[in-house]
């Protein structure tokens, strides 16, 4: 008998990290039943991914509203999973990562007597506001995952501190390696105005430096210091061109526009779909981030990243060194990024580190776990 599978995501990120184990379980047909619910926590973004991968979603809650908030979107989660759960009555539901979507989706499956089952297990930062409310989406998911699927050793290490049996954990490596690996291959061969729009604006000549940011912790006053920083790396080394696709939100767009927006080596871009930051990623010297997935994907291409956070739930990448925090510290950006871009012997030395998360075979040992079980 089929075990029946229900894959729930709601945001780009989780849809690029779920989307090579939903493909590994297709192809295991003759021993699952393989359905995919979307929350649309965000819709456009994760609409880009959806088509992108071609996965074509068997529920869409579609529940991403003007003016959303964390009250509201937990709730309507909370709400709309239980007619999916009592139509389909999936024996393992497959969460991933930190949002309130997989938060929301873990509380109501464990309501519907479902196991559930956590991909990118294990992360930490044991601070409950750093980052937020991630922190604490992961740990009330670790509670009420029965299996645990971590990235990495550390990350098994804090779910048996944890008290989690070690039986129900197994280390696999990141799926975003897996998607990274087809994207990178893939987008070269795609018919994509945006990729096509993304090589008119690269100055060949220049060393790329690309740019995302939107953690709400860095709201305020961090994204102010990152502007200046950004500011001053650009205006005294015009042989740099900083690319920087701007998230929606009004915090964000605010100080990165009065700041940066008259800057002629700093070109300011609408977010960009997956396939186009792959593109992009590849052809940037250095990246700089708050994003987790960015920590993972460039070291697998060889970019090192400057990371904007105080602290990071991705340890190995900072202990194998293709990472290096520099937190809101206008001081701390400009001088890594300086280094980096002035020492060629540093720079060659941080890119050729191996990536700690992963060989492409996450998805693999996941199916593999539960066919198994």
């Amino acid at each position: 008998m089929k075990k029946n599978i229900l894959i729930v995501f709601g945001t780009r990120p989780e849809a690029i990290k779920m989307a090579p184990l939903v493909k590994e379980f297709y192809s295991a047909s003759e021993m699952f039943q393989t359905k995919v619910c979307v929350t649309a926590q965000h819709r456009e973004m994760l609409d880009q991914v959806l088509s992108f991968f071609e996965i074509i979603p068997d529920y869409d809650l579609d529940i991403m509203k003007e003016g959303q908030n964390l009250y509201s979107l937990t709730s309507d989660i909370i709400h709309n999973m239980k007619t999916v759960l009592e139509d389909y009555n999936p024996d393992y539901v497959f969460v991933h990562g930190d949002t309130t979507t997989t938060m929301a989706v873990s509380i109501a499956s464990f309501y519907s007597g479902a196991k559930v089952c956590h991909v990118e297990a294990g992360l930490r930062t044991h601070n409950k506001l750093s980052p937020f409310p991630e922190e604490m989406n992961r740990q009330v998911t670790g509670r009420i995952a029965d299996f645990h699927f971590a990235p990495t050793l550390a990350s098994k290490a804090n779910l048996l501190k944890e008290n989690v049996k070690e039986s129900s954990i197994l280390v696999t490596g990141n799926t975003v390696i897996d998607a990274l690996i087809e994207s990178s291959s893939k987008v070269h061969f795609l018919k994509n105005d945006e990729i096509e729009h993304l090589k008119e604006i690269v100055d060949a000549e220049k060393k790329v430096i690309l740019v995302t940011g939107h953690r709400r912790e860095n709201h305020g006053e961090g994204f102010i210091n990152i502007c200046a920083a950004l500011k001053e790396i650009a205006t005294s080394n015009p042989m740099v061109q900083i690319i920087y696709p701007v998230h929606l939100n009004p915090n964000v767009k605010g100080p990165v526009y009065d700041i940066l927006g008259n800057i002629p080596n700093i070109k300011l871009i609408s977010p960009l779909s997956y396939p186009a930051f792959v593109w992009l990623m590849n052809q940037a010297y250095i990246i700089i981030t708050d994003s987790g997935g960015v920590q993972e994907e460039a070291p697998s291409l060889g970019k090192p990243v400057l990371v904007m956070r105080n602290t990071t739930e991705r340890p190995e990448a900072v202990e194998a060194g293709t990472v290096i925090l520099v937190g809101t510290h206008k001081a701390k950006i400009i001088d890594e990024c300086l280094n980096l871009l002035q020492d060629c012997e540093k720079y060659n030395r941080m890119s050729a580190l191996h990536n700690p998360y992963g060989d492409g075979n996450a998805s693999k040992r996941i199916v593999d776990f539960i066919s198994n079980i």
